[in-house]
């Protein structure tokens, strides 16, 4: 099966790590291209050329104010990612479930012991150390 081109397939385009960062940069709102180079620590030909490809796939939407064009996230775009990752929702959710028990149990268990260690320090009549009626 040939795999799609990055610039019409959103999963392709966000493959890419420095592209999920800008992504991450303009959820915060609209930049222009400069304050994302000074941002993110690259240089301004890397910037535009992510930027295209992540506007080509609807990414994000760009404006002009003035001299300046003005760069922001299109979350409707991303929509088939988060519809794709949802239907692993449940299964996460069933782990994390599960995970919960364990720990519980665990803590139990450590509660138990700890309980025990306690027994230990507590005087005839089951007074512990330190308590005014061990006296």
């Amino acid at each position: 099966m040939a795999r799609a081109a990055t610039t019409t397939d959103v999963f392709n385009a966000v493959a890419e790590p420095r592209r999920r960062e800008i992504l991450d940069v303009l959820a915060g709102g609209e930049y222009p291209v400069n304050d994302l180079v000074r941002l993110l620590g690259m240089g301004q030909p890397q910037v535009s050329k992510h930027l295209r490809v992540l506007r080509e796939v609807g990414a994000v939407d760009v404006r002009d104010e003035g001299r300046q064009r003005l760069y922001r996230l299109n979350g409707r775009a991303l929509k088939p990612i988060h519809d794709w990752v949802r239907q692993f929702e449940r299964s996460w959710e069933e782990r994390f479930e599960l995970l919960d028990s364990v720990l519980e149990e665990l803590e139990r268990t450590d509660d138990r012991s700890t309980g025990e260690e306690n027994d230990h320090d507590r005087d005839d009549n089951g007074h512990g150390e330190g308590d005014p009626a061990g006296r």
